[in-house]
This record gives C-alpha cells, structure tokens and sequence, in this order.
C-alpha cells in the first residue's frame, strides 16, 4: 500500500487506513527535532521541521507514527452540522435549529430553539456568525464584571477561534476569547473569562496569580477546567465541516 499521494506535487497526503489526510509541512528555526500532530477538526496532518531536516526526512517520520495519527483519528469527536433540525448547545442547554420561510432572517432564541429564515443553504454561515455575536457581548459583561472585582481596568477585548488557547491575555491590556466558549456552561465561560482578568495583574501562573483568580471567580475553577478537558473537542467541531470546506 502506497502510504503518501499526491494530487499535486506540493500537496502530498499520507493514507491511514484507507483515508487520505493531507499533510502540511513548516519549517521552524526553533524546532529540534521532527513534531507531528492530527488536526482533528481539519482532517491534516502537521508536521514540523528543523531548519536542516529534509522533506523525505520528515515523511519517513510521519510514516513511523501512523498507528499512533490513526489512534488520534479514530478517537476524534465527528464534526456536529449547523443546520435546520440539528442540535447545539448555547449557554450550556440544547438548542434546536429551526429555519422556515417565515422567520425572521437573524437567528432570535426562543426557548430551547434557535428560529432563522432566510435562504436554507446560507443557516450554518448565519447562525455561526450570530454566536460571535452573542459571544462578544456576552463577554464583555463578564470582563465589566471581573475588571470590577480584581480593580483593573478594562482590557480591550476581541474574539478569535483558536485551536489550542480558550483566552489569552497580553501585556499591552488586551484579552483575546474563544467564541466558543458561548456554548459551554456559563460557569465554564466565566472560569476562563476570569483567569484572563486575573493575568491583568498577575501575567504568571504564581501563587498570587491563583489567589486572585480564586477571589473573584466565584466557583471552582477545577471543576471548570474538567469540562473543558473533557467537552472542549466537541466545542470545535461546531461548524467543523464548514471549516474545512473553507480551508479546502
């Protein structure tokens, strides 16, 4: 069996288990050694490089590794569809999507539904921007909140989609939040709303650090943490598959 294709010179894809994944190729001058990774969300395998490693260096590599990316794989939360019928969470609950002719074009929750009309092949493009949407303003009454407790002003705020950080806070007094934190629980967003604020004043994990966070936030942040862990995959695969189409 061939392990790597190509449908073009520079696109090639190692095959795992009958499944072509694409792989993506960068070179780092802090990189020691070859790192692989499965994007799950993606359907990629990433591979980075020493400066001095070759290309077939590094597929041999990746070859090496194919129990482990199927491993990775086959254990992948499957992407969850935006579309009418289907089911999300906002705020922690179930939300059902309704699209019909008769609604109004902008998403409007009412109950345990999320209504929108508007034309049925644009539902997964608008309903994810409407949870940007909810999400920043959501966001910032929790900053406005914890900015209060902790005695900071507040930061300026934007709203990403990071694979790997669910905020980030830098030095010049910006916090930047995972949109989809939205559809977590509310004492799982505003854990990670609070941890960000408690780095305006502490930008270290340090003993002061973790005393402030645990003034201001008003639950257990361990119990937090643990939902992230073990619901935070099936947060990204959200629109995941219009993702990709993206990326494609």
């Amino acid at each position: 069996m061939r392990l790597f294709s190509s449908a073009r010179p520079d696109t090639p894809a190692i095959n795992l288990d009958g499944v072509s994944y694409p792989l993506q190729l960068r070179r780092s001058k802090q990189a020691r050694s070859i790192i692989v990774s499965a994007d799950t969300v993606k359907g990629v395998v990433r591979l980075t490089l020493p400066t001095y490693a070759s290309e077939n260096q590094a597929l041999r590599f990746a070859q090496s590794k194919s129990d482990w990316l199927n491993a990775r794989f086959a254990e992948a939360v499957p992407p969850v569809p935006v579309e009418d019928g289907g089911q999300i969470a906002f705020l922690g609950e179930p939300r059902i999507i309704r699209w019909s002719p008769d609604y109004a074009r902008t998403p409007l929750l009412c109950d345990d539904e999320i209504r929108l009309g508007g034309p049925a092949d644009h539902v997964e493009s608008r309903v994810l921007r409407w949870l940007r949407s909810q999400a920043r303003s959501i966001f910032a009454d929790d900053l406005q909140f914890y900015c209060l407790l902790a005695g900071t002003d507040l930061p300026r705020l934007a709203v990403g989609d990071a694979r790997r950080r669910w905020g980030s806070c830098s030095s010049r007094q910006s916090i930047r939040l995972n949109w989809r934190l939205v559809m977590a629980p509310p004492h799982v967003r505003r854990s990670v709303v609070a941890h960000e604020v408690a780095h305006l004043r502490h930008m270290d994990h340090s003993r002061r650090f973790y005393a402030l966070l645990d003034q201001i936030y008003e639950s257990d942040r361990r119990v937090a943490d643990r939902w992230l862990k073990e619901h935070g995959r099936g947060l990204h695969m959200v629109g995941a598959d219009q993702q990709s189409r993206s990326a494609a």
